[in-house]
Formats: structure tokens, sequence, C-alpha cells
């Protein structure tokens, strides 16, 4: 993309996401088509080559991460693009992915579930699959945007956690925010911030299982490492029977993301310091709380929020203050509860107020948001 002195231009979501990564330096796709995600892959298999990446559509979407985990081996930045009965497929190797702490972007734009559900449908039920979807002790990161702009940034700020951690991304987003259009600033190219992987240095034989993050090889590099998602040393060599080797390797793989909270966890929040009423809300349904509070306050109602842009690891210093200084908050949501239950163990004594829709794709507007706020005020 040329874009030396920055632009303004017009984008779906789909294609906001597509264009990010490429300036992130994403030099592979592989995917498997599924509504609402289709465009992503459409835009991808368009452009992609034209910077000399490589595009593959899998035959399922369990082919379509381990291609992308063994891409990102080779040395390449890869992503792939679902919605949730892919994402669910996807998720024995993305554990493996966890275990090998393989740097790579799953972008899952929910629709409505489970099953088949309304696959053309928006959505918010994958919030807890984006946590706790595959098995074992790991720390998951997930990003959530709520505008066009926000699908660009935090599809660069996914890549980039993704190569500073080594550890998948998940981007999740839903079928609203990739569809809707809006006006997209995207700034000069040397003002964007990209980070790209650490490489060993000539001799080194310590590849994973560092607090401070080991140095990926690339496959024909010459370090011959072996990578394997059994239980494995600071070398990559296998002890399936020994439990410290296994509590040092897991210890060091959620240490490396607990211990930078500060680095990862992002969030918008408004007067969350004096305010009566406080509300926590992530995705398409955040968009409604902005004209919510103003008539809230135009009423003199005191609210305050906090918007979560990573909702993994979940923000709990910012949501805890919230609830200090709040008498209750509500949690909008179009689940029927899911985040909820991460603001309750948080929120302390603070009542904690679900607001939940589902069906259809229809968003919470401002208006019940606003009669739930003024019906847990009287």
């Amino acid at each position: 993309m040329d874009n030396k002195n920055g632009t303004r231009t017009f984008l779906q979501g789909s294609e906001a996401c597509v264009e990010a990564a490429l300036i992130a330096g994403c030099r592979f796709f592989a995917g498997y088509p599924i509504s609402p995600a289709n465009e992503i892959a459409e835009h991808m298999a368009a452009h992609l080559p034209k910077v000399g990446g490589i595009f593959l559509q899998m035959e399922d979407e369990l082919a379509s991460i381990g291609a992308v985990v063994g891409a990102s081996w080779c040395g390449v930045k890869a992503m792939t693009a679902t919605s949730g009965p892919g994402f669910s497929l996807m998720q024995e190797t993305i554990g493996w992915a966890f275990m090998t702490e393989t740097p790579c972007v799953i972008v899952d734009v929910q629709r409505v579930g489970p099953g088949t559900g309304q696959a053309t449908k928006c959505a918010q039920g994958d919030v807890m699959q984006a946590r706790w979807g595959t098995h074992g002790d790991y720390t998951a990161v997930s990003l959530c945007p709520n505008s066009v702009q926000e699908v660009f940034e935090l599809t660069i700020r996914a890549f980039n956690l993704a190569e500073k951690y080594r550890t998948p991304v998940t981007l999740l987003t839903d079928e609203t925010t990739v569809h809707l259009r809006e006006h997209l600033v995207i700034p000069p190219l040397e003002s964007i911030e990209i980070v790209n992987r650490k490489k060993p240095k000539a001799g080194e034989q310590v590849f994973f299982g560092l607090e401070s993050v080991a140095p990926m090889p690339s496959i024909g590099e010459g370090f011959n490492v072996a990578v394997t998602g059994s239980t494995h040393d600071e070398k990559g060599v296998r002890f399936t029977a020994d439990p410290v080797t296994h509590r040092r390797m897991i210890e060091a793989i959620n240490n490396k993301i607990r211990k930078n909270l500060d680095d990862i966890v992002q969030v918008e929040s408004y007067n969350i310091e004096d305010c009566k009423v406080g509300i926590v809300a992530y995705g398409i349904t955040s968009r409604a709380i902005y004209e919510a509070v103003e008539e809230a306050e135009k009423r003199g109602v005191k609210v305050g929020y906090v918007r979560l842009k990573t909702l993994w690891p979940f923000p709990e210093k910012p949501v805890q203050k919230l609830a200090e200084n709040s008498e209750k908050i509500i949690v909008p949501e179009m689940n029927l509860g899911q985040i909820v239950n991460e603001v309750k163990r948080v929120a302390g004594y603070t009542e904690v107020v679900p607001l939940n829709k589902i069906g259809g794709g229809e968003l919470i507007t401002p208006e019940e948001i606003l009669e739930k706020i003024l019906k847990e005020t009287k």
C-alpha cells in the first residue's frame, strides 16, 4: 500500500483488517470460507500476492490454522479469519500454538450460534471461547474493536503483540463491525510502529520458555530445534513425564503475558471516578453507550464507563476502579451473559446488572441502555 503521506479513505471493516495486516507485515493467509468472515479472505486473496505473500484456501479450518502455524515457523507473519464454528474447530491447534509459542493472528468474526445458528447475523457469543477454547493453562490475548478505525489499529496491534510475546492473538470482532463502511484514517507508514520477532544469534540453543520471551528461529536456518506440542524444555527436547519441566514451561508462557499487563491491556474510560452508574461494554454494543451516557447525564444521572479494547487478559484494574466509585454496573452484551461474569468477579460488593439481547443480529440500542440506567437509579 503506497501511503507515504497518510490518507483518509472509506472502507469496510473487513477491508481495513486486510490493509492493516499487510502494513503489519502479514505475508501468509490460510482460511476456509465461512460467513460472515468471507470478505476478509476475498480481500486478502486479491491483495496479498501483490506484496509477495501467499494466500491459500484450505480444505477446512483445522488445516487452515495448521498452515498458519507452519508458515509462522517458516519465518513469516501469518493469519487466518473465521467465525464461531470454524474458531471451535481450530482450538486444538491454537493450544499447540500456545505450547510452541507460535506468533499468529486469528480473526474471529462472531455470528449467532451455537451450531450453524444464524450465519449472517451479529452476536457476541465467542467471548469465553476466545479465553478458554483450548485446553490446559495459558493466558490468551484477545482484542475487540468497535469501529472500522479500530479494526485497522487493533489488527496491527494484534500482529505486534503476537510477535513481541510469541503468542497467538485473537482479533475478536463481529459481523456488524466488519461489514460497516466508515471513514478510515491511515497515518503515514513510517509513523506506524511495527514489531518483528526476536531472532536467535549464531550458537544460541534456548528457544522456549523464557519469561523475557525467547528468540524464535525459523525452519531452515540451521538451529536444529524440535517444535513439539508435548512438554519440552527450553531447547525443545521432550520431557513428557517430568512435572518440573512442565511447570517451568507453563509458568513461563503464562508469566510473559501476566507480567506485562500494562503493556497489553487497553481500555477507553470515561468518568469512572465520579459516577453513580457504571457501564462495561465492548465491540459493536459499546457504540450505543455514548449516546446513552449523554442522555442520562442530561437527566442528572452521573454515568461512567469502561470500554474494553482488550477483552483478554481481562482489564481488572479499570473495572475495579469503576466498581469502587459506582453503585451499580450495567453490562450490555449480545449474548446471555459472558463478560458479565468477569465483571462480577472483580467488582467486589458493587452490584452488577446484565443487559442481554440475542437472535436476529439485533443490536442493543442507546435507548435500551438509557432505559436500564434510569430503571437502576430509581
